[in-house]
C-alpha cells in the first residue's frame, strides 16, 4: 500500500483537526481536535467517527488547545487504547484542559435536559469526565529532539513550535516517506516562549495558515498595556483583562511584571481570577526549559517570571465574589477572553458602568462576541439577562497573538535546507490558506497547495 495522508479536520477552517496517517501497515493520527464555532462545524463533532478508534495504532499530538485535542475523549470512549503522544508540556496542560472540556460538556447537557432545550430525550454530552480521565490514561510525554517509535516501522519526533506550552512541530518518518506537521507556529521574538524550531527538510509538508493573510502589529503590545494601567492607576478604577487561560494570560502577567520593575508601569495589585488560569500558570512555571533566554534569566535571579509585585490569586467563587467590594487601582484578570462565559462577565456586569473602569482585549474578537461588540463601540451589553450600560474605556491590542503571521511562516519555511516535494497549507480559513498558498510558490518557489477537506492524498 503507498502511504497516504487524509484531511479530516482543519483544512478549510481553522478548526477540528485531524490528519489520518496511512504508513502502509500502522495507522496514525495526527491531532485530534474538536470542531468549534460554526453550527454546522460542531455537528461533525457528532457524527460517526472519521476513522474507526480501535483502527489506530497511535496518536500524535502537537499541542493541548481543545480545537487539536478536544476530541480525544471522544476517541477513547468510542474505542482507542492506544498511545497518545505529545511533549512533556502538552501532557500537563491536557490535565487540565481535557477534564474542563468534559465538564463543560456535562453541563451543557444538564443545561438542555433541565430547560427542555434538546431533541433528545435525554441530552447527551459529547463525552464526560470518566472519557477524560480514559484518555488521559493513554498518553505518554516524550521530550523535544527525542526519537520514538509510535508503531512498528515508524520513527517520529517533536521539535519546540513556541505557540503555547508544549506546543510541537511533529516529524514522521515511516515507508520510505519524512511528513513534517507544523502544528501551530508561534512568534519569533515573542515573551515567554522559544522561538519555533528550525528544520531540515520534509517529503511532505503540512504547514498552518491561520494568519497566512496578513501581517501582526509591529509593536510588541506594551505600549497600549502601559496606557490601560496609567488609566485605571490615574483614576483609582479597575483595569479588567479577559485572557485565554492557556498562553495568553501568562503572557500578560510575565508583561505586567517586567513593565513594573522597569519602572513603566506602577506596582498596583493584580489578580488573577482563573481557576484554569492559576493551574496553566503553575504549568508554565514548570517548565523554564520552553522559555526563551529573558524568562530563564529571570528565574535564574531569583525572580518569578509570572509574579507580579502585588499578585494575587482567586481560587475560589467566594474569592472571585470579594473583588466587587475591593476599591481601585487594582487589575483584574480572568477568562474568557471574548467575554463568552467565565468570571470576567461578573467583573463586566459590575464595572462597566463605570467611567474609571478600563478594559484592555488581548486576544482576537470573534463576530458575535460581547468582546466584538464592546470593541465595536457598543453603548450597552447583555449580561446575564440585563442591559449593562458601557462607560468604561475599552482599549485593544493584535500585536500578542501566539500564531505567527504570514512573515513569520515564511521565514520558518526558509529555514528548510532542503524544499519539501510537496506543501500542504492546512489549520486555516479559505482566503487565508490560499493566500499564503500563493505567497509560498511565489517567493519560495515550492510546489504548494491547499488541503481539500476529506481528500486522501498520496505520499
Amino acid at each position: 500500500m503507498t502511504p497516504a495522508l487524509t484531511f479530516l479536520g482543519a483544512a478549510g477552517t481553522v478548526t477540528g483537526a485531524k490528519f489520518l496517517l496511512e504508513t502502509g501497515g500502522p495507522r496514525l493520527l495526527l491531532e485530534c481536535g474538536m470542531f468549534q464555532g460554526l453550527r454546522e462545524l460542531r455537528a461533525r463533532n457528532w457524527q460517526p467517527p472519521p476513522v474507526e478508534p480501535r483502527a489506530l495504532d497511535a496518536v500524535l499530538l502537537s499541542h493541548a488547545h481543545i480545537d487539536h485535542s478536544g476530541y480525544l475523549p471522544r476517541l477513547a470512549r468510542d474505542g482507542f487504547a492506544g498511545p497518545i503522544y505529545c511533549s512533556p508540556g502538552t501532557a500537563d496542560l491536557l490535565r487540565i484542559m481535557l477534564p474542563d472540556a468534559a465538564r463543560l460538556q456535562e453541563e451543557e447537557a444538564e443545561y438542555r435536559n433541565r430547560t427542555g432545550a434538546t431533541r433528545h430525550a435525554p441530552a447527551l454530552p459529547l463525552f464526560g469526565a470518566d472519557d477524560a480521565e480514559r484518555a488521559l490514561g493513554l498518553v505518554r510525554p516524550v521530550a523535544f529532539g527525542q526519537r520514538f517509535a509510535p508503531a512498528r516501522g515508524v520513527d517520529a519526533a517533536f521539535r519546540s513550535a513556541g505557540h503555547i506550552l508544549g506546543a510541537s512541530i511533529v516529524e514522521v518518518a515511516a515507508a520510505g516517506c519524512r511528513l513534517v506537521y507544523s502544528g501551530d507556529l508561534g512568534r519569533y521574538g515573542a515573551p515567554v516562549m522559544r522561538d519555533p524550531e528550525p528544520v531540515e527538510g520534509a517529503g511532505t509538508l503540512l504547514v498552518e495558515s491561520t494568519y497566512g493573510d496578513r501581517l501582526h502589529p509591529a509593536d510588541d503590545g506594551t505600549p497600549v498595556i502601559e496606557r490601560a494601567v496609567a488609566r485605571a492607576a490615574a483614576r483609582r478604577g479597575f483595569l479588567l483583562i479577559p485572557a485565554f487561560a492557556v498562553g495568553r494570560t501568562q503572557e500578560i502577567l510575565y508583561l505586567l511584571r517586567s513593565l513594573e520593575e522597569a519602572g513603566r508601569i506602577p506596582r498596583v495589585a493584580v489578580y488573577l481570577d482563573s481557576p484554569m488560569g492559576i493551574e496553566a500558570t503553575v504549568a508554565y512555571a514548570r517548565h523554564p526549559e520552553e522559555h526563551d533566554t529573558a524568562a530563564r534569566e529571570v528565574a535564574a535571579g531569583g525572580g518569578r517570571p509570572f509574579v507580579p509585585a502585588r499578585f494575587h490569586l482567586s481560587r475560589t467563587t467566594e474569592d472571585s465574589k470579594r473583588l466587587n467590594d475591593l476599591e481601585g487601582p487594582a487589575i483584574v484578570v480572568a477568562g474568557s477572553g471574548m467575554a463568552t462565559g467565565g468570571r470576567i462577565l461578573h467583573h463586566f456586569r459590575r464595572r462597566l458602568p463605570d467611567e474609571r473602569t478600563t478594559v484592555l482585549f488581548v486576544g482576537y474578537q470573534a463576530a458575535g462576541t460581547r468582546g466584538r461588540l464592546l470593541r465595536e463601540g457598543a453603548d450597552r451589553v447583555r449580561i446575564f439577562g440585563e442591559d449593562i450600560p458601557v462607560r468604561a474605556a475599552i482599549l485593544t491590542t493584535d500585536a500578542l497573538s501566539a500564531h505567527a503571521d504570514r512573515d513569520e511562516i515564511l521565514r520558518w519555511l526558509r529555514g528548510f535546507r532542503r524544499p519539501p516535494a510537496t506543501t500542504y497549507v492546512v489549520h486555516g480559513e479559505p482566503e487565508a490558506a490560499r493566500a499564503l498558498r500563493d505567497t509560498v510558490e511565489r517567493e519560495l518557489g515550492w510546489r504548494c497547495h491547499v488541503a481539500e477537506d476529506g481528500a486522501r492524498v498520496a505520499l
